[in-house]
């Protein structure tokens, strides 16, 4: 007789099964003519009773791998050296390059599914968008500003009393930022909303407190379809003294509404208690606050196609809120960028 079908645990089941049936007085032929095999299997089943475990399931194991353990771990040297260093333009991976990688060093045909599960599979890969990084970066001064002038920038704000607040804009438009979804294959789904170009501009800020190094989010939404100015920036600051009721150091971006404008640069000559420092050009990594947009803009109000100006108002001032309160996740913000907070 042939051999029963069936998946490792299913065939396990038949076997504890046909014993059982032996064991409460059944013939051995009667149970071997049920479950489709011949006697000597039966025999043999109840001969692996007696062991411990000797009926557990014994899943297959599959194909063997077509690369030994060597040459996976020589793949994966090659992997981290990037695409660039075996040929391609860029730097960064895809399924089909490693396929070709793999046929012309180790004479291996991979389909790109099958390297897919391969490198999540063996080396614990997973598929991520790339970060962009501009080509005018000065990476040495960006690691001196964060390992060298930030730390002094901290102690100084602690010796005084002081908050550090890191700040930013960003824009939420009423044209709502696509991202992925899951639909039927073939049934791409029809994402409705206003083909215009209307905005809001939000100014934020993370605070860190000079004590306790609590973290706190401050954000004020500004009129329809307005950018951001210099005037914004000093209301801003105005209202930001009111609330943290002390000095502060408060840290951006180059931009021309901050220390370049002269509406800023003439209210901070009023007051000293506010110092501003200037991040590193091209170092938007080293801001927190960029963290609370990616949250919000790429995250909790990606595919939302507001009604309106009022509706993404409502929502962009409910998520901000909501986050107010998440210290995890501002936490997490500030842990992205690097910077030695307790330096």
């Amino acid at each position: 007789m042939s051999r029963p079908f069936g998946a490792a645990a299913e065939l396990e089941r038949r076997r504890r099964q046909a014993v059982e049936a032996v064991q409460q007085g059944d013939f051995v032929e009667d149970v071997a003519r049920i479950n489709g095999v011949t006697e000597s299997s039966v025999y043999r089943w109840l001969r692996m009773a007696k062991v411990p475990d000797g009926l557990a399931a014994k899943p297959h194991r599959g194909p063997e791998p077509r690369l030994s353990l060597q040459q996976q771990q020589e793949l994966e040297i090659m992997l981290l050296q990037g695409a660039a260093a075996h040929g391609w333009p860029t730097h960064l991976w895809t399924t089909q390059r490693i396929a070709d990688l793999v046929h012309a060093y180790f004479g291996v045909s991979w389909h790109h599914d099958h390297v897919g599960r391969f490198l999540h599979q063996r080396l614990g890969w997973t598929p991520q968008k790339p970060h962009r990084r501009a080509r005018e970066r000065n990476e040495a001064a960006i690691a001196r500003w964060q390992n060298r002038n930030f730390p002094q920038i901290a102690r100084r704000a602690r010796e005084r009393g002081a908050h550090l607040v890191f700040l930013d804009e960003s824009g939420f438009m009423l044209t709502p930022t696509v991202r992925r979804t899951w639909a039927p294959r073939g049934q791409t789904p029809d994402l409705l909303a206003w083909d215009r170009r209307d905005r809001l501009s939000v100014i934020s800020c993370i605070t860190v407190s000079p004590e306790a190094g609590r973290l706190n989010l401050y954000f004020e939404i500004l009129k329809d379809n307005a950018n951001a100015h210099g005037p914004d920036i000093v209301s801003y600051l105005r209202q930001l003294k009111r609330q943290l009721g002390g000095p502060f150091t408060v840290i951006w971006d180059g931009s021309k509404i901050h220390s370049r404008s002269d509406a800023v640069k003439a209210y901070l000559a009023k007051h000293p208690e506010i110092t501003a420092k200037t991040l590193p050009g091209y170092a938007p990594d080293l801001n927190p606050d960029e963290g609370v947009w990616g949250w919000c803009k790429y995250g909790r109000l990606a595919n939302l196609a507001a009604q309106n100006t009022t509706h993404l108002r409502d929502k962009v001032a409910q998520e901000l809120n909501s986050l107010k309160r998440n210290q995890t996740l501002l936490t997490s913000f500030v842990r992205e960028t690097g910077l030695p907070l307790a330096a």
